[in-house]
């Protein structure tokens, strides 16, 4: 098929919908046009109220934020009085009273604690070994020998810059 330019004065304009005359077809066309138009009005005046809106906020140092904040505490609060969470949170503290109270949490509880005492008094005794250990170390000959050449090298390097001069000896 080619397309072929039609006169616009042969071509029939038939209703959309069958059962419609001309007169009401053009009734409703013009009625369509006025409601198109209103619409682009109301969008332009809610764009204008939302700015206006916007720099009422921003003088009343409201922010984005704020806003986010409180909604989401709004929500929150709305969660918590909601008939799912109360009975959630019943049923919740039901079943922790009961694990709690049972014989294997107990026993679980005891152990746990105990072996938490004897973690604690092993460390501790570790730690006075090291510590103990450190000091023979600090008290041997060997040590001794070892601090009274470094003092001896600390003196020279010291020594040499107190005299004024910055060079290592």
């Amino acid at each position: 098929m080619t397309d072929v330019p039609v006169d616009p004065g042969v071509v029939h304009r038939t209703p959309v919908v069958e059962g419609l005359t001309e007169g009401e077809e053009e009734e409703l066309r013009a009625e369509l046009a006025k409601v198109e138009e209103e619409i682009v009005t109301l969008r332009q005046v809610l764009a204008a109220k939302e700015r206006h809106c916007g720099e009422l906020k921003r003088r009343l140092g409201l922010s984005t934020l704020g806003e986010l904040k409180q909604n989401l505490s709004r929500s929150w609060h709305d969660v918590q009085v909601s008939t799912a969470y109360v009975k959630t949170s019943e049923k919740l503290g039901e079943w922790n009273e009961k694990v709690t109270q049972s014989d294997l949490y107990k026993k679980t509880q005891e152990t746990l604690s105990q072996a938490g005492q004897k973690t604690s008094a092993a460390l501790s005794t570790m730690g006075s070994a090291i510590s103990r250990k450190l000091g023979d170390m600090r008290n041997s000959a060997t040590f001794k020998s070892f601090e009274d050449r470094v003092g001896t090298i600390k003196s020279k390097v010291v020594g040499g810059r107190e005299n004024g001069s910055d060079n290592l000896p």
